[in-house]
C-alpha cells in the first residue's frame, strides 16, 4: 500500500466515526470521535462537552452540546472580538462556531469547515435552531480549505489538526487564508518530545486522537514552517501517558515576506511547494531538517 493509500484509509476512518458521532447525537445519544479506540459513545472528562463552561452551552441547542468531539474550549483562548471573521476547522456539530459567532456580534461572522456530510447537516440544523444569521458551514478538507486567501482574522480547532493525514499541507492552508496579523487559537493533543511515534500508535488510535498527534517540537516546527510567528504549545492536561491536550497559538505576521532570491516558494506556500526528492535543488541550504517529510518543502524566507 502506497503513503497515498495509507492516507486515504485514515481519512476515510476518520470520516466513519466523526459520521457515526453524528448519527448517535441525532439517535438520541452522544457523540465522541476522540478517545479509546473502537467505541463510538464514550465522554468522559477529558474529551466533550464538559470542557466548557456550562453557563456558555445552556442556550445553545443539545444536539450541538451532545456532538461536542473535541479535547479543549478553543473559545476560551481565541480571545475573539466583536467584528472579527473566524474560522473553525473541523467544525463538527457547531458548538464552537455558534459560540465564535455570539463572541464576535452580528458585525462579525463565524466559518465551519467540515468533510462529512452528517455533521455539516447536523451543523446547520443546531444553527437554524439557534437562530444565528452570522454563521455558516461549508464541505471541505482542512488540508485544501474552501476559503479565499487573507479571509479571516482567527482560526480555532477543537482536537482536530491530528486527525489530519498531512499536516503540514493543513498548517499552510491555515496560514493562506489569515489575513496578516491573524492568529490561531487551537486545543489538540499533543505529544511530549520524548513519545515516540510508534509509542503514540502503542497509546491510541489515529481516529482516537492519539497516533497522530505531533510532539510539541514537531508543533513549533510545522508552525514556523507555514510561517507563523509568536508560536507557542501549552499543555493542560493529560489524556494518555505521555500525551496531553494543548493550547496552541501562532500569529501571522502583519507584513509577509517574499522569498528570497533562489528560494522555490514563501513560508505560506512551504506545504506544497516541491516533492521531497526535490528539496536539494529546490529548497538549497535553507531547508531545515525537520521540514524533510513528504508533502513539505521548508523553505524559509
Amino acid at each position: 500500500m502506497t503513503d497515498t493509500d495509507t492516507q486515504a484509509a485514515v481519512r476515510e476512518q476518520v470520516r466513519a466515526r466523526y459520521a457515526a458521532a453524528a448519527q448517535a447525537v441525532t439517535g438520541g445519544g452522544e457523540a465522541s470521535c476522540c478517545g479509546p479506540a473502537g467505541e463510538v459513545i464514550e465522554v468522559d472528562e477529558r474529551f466533550g462537552a464538559g470542557l466548557y463552561d456550562p453557563a456558555s452551552t445552556e442556550d445553545l441547542p443539545e444536539e450541538a452540546v451532545l456532538a461536542s468531539l473535541g479535547c479543549g474550549n478553543p473559545i476560551a483562548v481565541a480571545d475573539l472580538h466583536e467584528g472579527e471573521r473566524v474560522l473553525d476547522l473541523g467544525s463538527g456539530g457547531g458548538i464552537d462556531v455558534l459560540l465564535s459567532a455570539r463572541r464576535v456580534g452580528p458585525a462579525g461572522f463565524a466559518y465551519g469547515v467540515d468533510m462529512t456530510d452528517e455533521m455539516l447537516e447536523l451543523a446547520r440544523a443546531n444553527a437554524a435552531k439557534a437562530g444565528a444569521t452570522n454563521v455558516e458551514f461549508r464541505k471541505g478538507a482542512i488540508e485544501e480549505l474552501p476559503l479565499d486567501d487573507a479571509s479571516v482574522d482567527v482560526v480555532i480547532s477543537n482536537c482536530v489538526v491530528n486527525l489530519s493525514t498531512d499536516k503540514p499541507a493543513a498548517l499552510a492552508e491555515t496560514f493562506r487564508v489569515l489575513t496578516p496579523g491573524g492568529r490561531i487559537g487551537i486545543s489538540d493533543v499533543v505529544a511530549a518530545d520524548d513519545v515516540s511515534l510508534a509509542e503514540r500508535a502503542r497509546r491510541g488510535s489515529y481516529v482516537g486522537c492519539i497516533a497522530g498527534a505531533l510532539s510539541r517540537s514537531e508543533y513549533l516546527e510545522g508552525l514556523a514552517a507555514a510561517g507563523f510567528t509568536d508560536a507557542s504549545v501549552t499543555f493542560t492536561h493529560q489524556v494518555a501517558p505521555g500525551l496531553h491536550d494543548a493550547i496552541v497559538r501562532a500569529t501571522k505576521p502583519a507584513e509577509v515576506s517574499a522569498p528570497a532570491a533562489g528560494l522555490c516558494c514563501a513560508p505560506a506556500e512551504a506545504a506544497t511547494c516541491c516533492e521531497p526528492s526535490a528539496k536539494a535543488s529546490c529548497c538549497g541550504a535553507e531547508a531545515t531538517p525537520s521540514a524533510r517529510v513528504a508533502s513539505s518543502c521548508g523553505c524559509r524566507s
